[in-house]
């Protein structure tokens, strides 16, 4: 049971370093980059790089370096023909040696914008075109747990008409597209309208932190407001059991809690995918099978509400 990404979904997991991911069809206003990692503890500094190519000498659209130190500070800059603009600097705060970060690059018409740790960290106004950008680098003192493309790969989805290359290539795929933008950092409770509700193979991604004092959260796929729920997958931090069960016609059903391991752990990011199959959902952590949930009644387009909510801050939810 392999996880393989829906187009317009491009995570990577535990990649080693130097790391370099291809962007499908460049950057484009309403996709995001998502860097998640750690500060090694004498870290001396580290980069993310939106690149024109995969090779040192690239233009850089936008070269983002914590420097630790003596200098004490975050440099924002760009290269093109191989020569550095104007540095852009501010406090190294959030980045703390020995802690995790997130690092999430939102493309707006004007300018990149970016979060660290879900606040504003600053904003970059561009320089190179972000349609040309068709690499992320990532290198230095740092672990690298994760890096996802949002949108890669699929029509942009904020672009006016002629705006808009006639064709975007992505891996050929039968798994229906991430049809819409990342909602990034939304408060909790959280409760969307899943487009077109779930058909085979349909993906919803959910990406947080669990507190240290988390006790349990949840996420539920409903058949609208207040209706049957499909699948109510339970992370119990107290008790260290994940729980799946159904809410069906007001009555909850059999609970299910056997797992080869428990990846949702207080003071630790988590990544989970639930792909909707013809006959069970299959749950995927961090891109690793974890487990199924055999369909207790159909889905369809009727199952199309996302709730999320409990002792968990989230970084991203998308479908």
């Amino acid at each position: 049971m392999a996880f393989v990404p829906a187009p317009g979904y491009q995570p990577a997991y535990n990649p080693s370093l130097p790391y370099v991911a291809p962007v499908m069809g460049g950057l484009w206003p309403g996709m995001a980059v998502y860097v998640q990692g750690l500060v090694l503890p004498h870290a001396n500094k580290f980069w993310v790089n939106l690149a024109n190519g995969p090779g040192e000498g690239d233009d850089l659209a936008l070269h983002l370096n914590p420097r630790f130190g003596g200098e004490g500070q975050a440099v924002l800059n760009s290269r093109c023909g191989g020569q550095w603009g104007q540095e852009q600097r501010r406090d190294l705060q959030p980045f703390l040696p020995g802690t995790p970060f997130e690092i999430v690059i939102t493309v707006t018409p004007h300018a990149y914008r970016v979060l660290v740790n879900g606040s504003h960290f600053d904003e970059f106004l561009h320089r190179l075109p972000a349609e040309q950008v068709t690499a992320v680098t990532v290198d230095g003192d740092l672990e690298l747990h994760s890096v996802t493309i949002l949108g890669a790969g699929v029509s942009p989805p904020f672009c006016s008409p002629q705006d808009v290359p006639q064709t975007i290539p992505y891996l050929q795929s039968n798994l229906p597209v991430m049809g819409q933008p990342p909602t990034l950092h939304p408060p909790v409770p959280f409760v969307a309208t899943i487009p077109g509700g779930l058909i085979p193979k349909k993906t919803i991604v959910v990406k947080g932190f669990i507190p240290p004092d988390a006790d349990r959260f949840h996420v539920n796929l409903r058949a609208g407001a207040g209706g049957d729920v499909l699948l109510h997958f339970n992370p119990r931090l107290s008790e260290g059991v994940v729980v799946r069960n159904s809410l069906l016609g007001g009555a909850w059903g059999a609970e299910e809690l056997d797992l080869p391991h428990n990846p949702f752990q207080r003071g630790r990011y988590f990544d989970l995918s639930i792909r909707c199959g013809n006959h069970r959902f299959k749950v995927f952590a961090e891109g690793q099978p974890l487990c199924h949930f055999s369909h207790r009644l159909p889905p369809g387009p009727h199952v199309d509400t996302l709730e999320v909510d409990g002792d968990v801050i989230l970084s991203y939810v998308h479908f």
